[in-house]
């Protein structure tokens, strides 16, 4: 990403160690420190737009099941049969009929809002109460047209918007609540998550790796807010006769129409923290959701949001980002898996980091700091 003029501390700061991206011991503390405990976006609402509408997904060993209830509100459930635990749905979304899902194992049937309908072959068993066997709760709510959820509900006074800080405020002028899913790529990639947050971080390695990309912004330009527990990041600018981050740097999409002078002519790339990464361009948003699954393997899906009515035009047609940041990604994705196999060779001790790079280590006091103190 980004540089920054601020110069690091008299004594030189160093990359993280080797334990840092695989071990497996640390891997799991992350995992309980940042994924079990912090809200995770898991998706947009628009995959489930009225009641009967779920989606399910897999992350950090848990199997959710997002539900669109009869009442509109959308909730999360482990996607696990309150009789034997047996999975609810093995399919990735779609619509239940009547609001309803029954498990494929004994039948057990469940309303959207979780509570459970009936339980055959319970009617006789003394002491049971369907009231007493819904299915299994998280903590769930909606913020710009995402879907977050948390497993740790000990946590109090922390609500999706408190935890959001300013974040939503700062890029109030893109109608995230608005945007439809334009295009979607799922990669598989064979690195530490934070490895891939650090690649983000920075643009330091884009005249080398990302050549197409530092014809249409200067991987020197731009300026890093200070990174905190909700959210990493900055922005850079893009060239004088450069509309936006597409193969050509054209578009034929109208900007968004609250921007600013200053917005427009610039790509603001954030973190939300742990799982979300966020790209702010002047005519369309993407971002990349993580999935850790090992120390050494990320699962990632990408989607380009757009206006609906930029969709709805005759010419629409969003390749021109697509194609652009597929092949962004796939370098980096390459480079991270490179920094992965280089780790852990067996030859790595921290190095140096250069005053580009003071997000990077900003990044790992704001990693570290949860689970070390």
């Amino acid at each position: 990403m980004k540089p920054d003029d601020r110069n690091l501390a008299p004594q030189m700061q160093r990359t993280p160690s080797a334990a840092t991206f695989v071990c497996p011991d640390r891997f799991e503390r992350d995992m309980s420190t940042w994924y079990r405990r912090r809200w995770l976006c898991v998706g947009r609402t628009e995959e489930l737009p009225r009641p009967g509408g779920f989606v399910s997904r897999r992350i950090v060993g848990m199997s959710l099941l997002i539900m669109h209830g009869r009442d509109g509100r959308i909730r999360a459930f482990y996607n696990s049969c309150r009789h034997r635990g047996t999975l609810l749905t093995e399919s990735a979304h779609g619509h239940l009929a009547k609001c309803r899902i029954a498990c494929p194992y004994h039948a057990w049937t469940f309303d959207c809002d979780g509570t459970l309908l009936g339980a055959p072959g319970m009617k006789e068993v003394e002491g049971f109460d369907e009231a007493d066997w819904g299915l299994n709760s998280l903590e769930c709510d909606t913020w710009g047209g995402f879907v977050f959820v948390r497993a740790d509900d000990s946590i109090p006074n922390d609500p999706l918007l408190q935890s959001l800080a300013d974040f939503p405020e700062k890029f109030a002028a893109w109608p995230l609540a608005d945007l439809k899913t334009g295009a979607r790529i799922e990669y598989d990639i064979q690195a530490n998550w934070k490895l891939i947050l650090q690649n983000y971080s920075e643009c330091l390695h884009c005249p080398s790796v990302h050549p197409a990309l530092a014809r249409l912004s200067p991987p020197t330009s731009g300026e890093n807010d200070p990174a905190n527990g909700c959210y990493v990041g900055g922005r850079m600018s893009l060239n004088d006769g450069v509309a936006s981050m597409t193969a050509d740097g054209s578009t034929r999409r109208p900007i968004f129409p609250k921007l600013n002078p200053t917005e427009s002519r610039h790509v603001y790339y954030y973190i939300l923290l742990p799982n979300m990464m966020m790209s702010f361009h002047p005519d369309y948003v993407l971002t990349h959701r993580l999935e850790p699954v090992t120390p050494d393997r990320t699962k990632m899906t990408c989607e380009w949001l757009f206006e609906p009515a930029t969709m709805a035009r005759s010419d629409f047609d969003p390749r021109d980002a697509v194609q652009f940041w597929d092949l962004t990604n796939r370098q980096d994705w390459h480079m991270c898996e490179l920094t992965q196999r280089g780790i852990a060779s067996g030859g790595y001790v921290p190095g140096p980091y250069s005053n580009r790079e003071h997000l990077l280590f900003e990044l790992d006091q704001v990693l570290a700091e949860p689970i070390d103190q």
